[in-house]
């Protein structure tokens, strides 16, 4: 008794993951690149946490909002979703503003 294959779904299972595997690669890749604009996002604001006055300077709520507006008008021009964008650089810069209290605290 023959029994039916599915060898046409097999072959596109190993497609499927192929595809994926290159995906996962290339994200990799990016993150690479993201992490390296991280860093030197990080140089910035140590160099910028020891010239502002007090902590109010440092917390910035005026500025913080106008580096959102800006970054979510970026992702409006490059067609992606600026919520994402809005959220990732809320949680970024939540944490540097943490670490720019504790550069600008050491060098008072």
């Amino acid at each position: 008794m023959d029994m039916p294959t599915n060898h046409g779904h097999d072959k596109d299972a190993k497609a499927d993951k192929e595809q994926l595997a290159a995906v996962r690669i290339a994200v990799d890749e990016v993150d690479e690149q993201i992490v390296t604009l991280i860093a030197r996002r990080e140089r910035l604001i140590r160099i910028s946490g020891t010239l502002k006055g007090d902590d109010a300077e440092v917390r910035a709520p005026g500025r913080v909002e106008r580096v959102v507006e800006h970054v979510r008008a970026a992702a409006v021009k490059k067609d992606i979703d600026p919520d994402i964008v809005e959220s990732t650089y809320r949680a970024m810069i939540s944490a540097f503003i943490e670490l720019e209290l504790r550069v600008h605290k050491d060098n008072s």
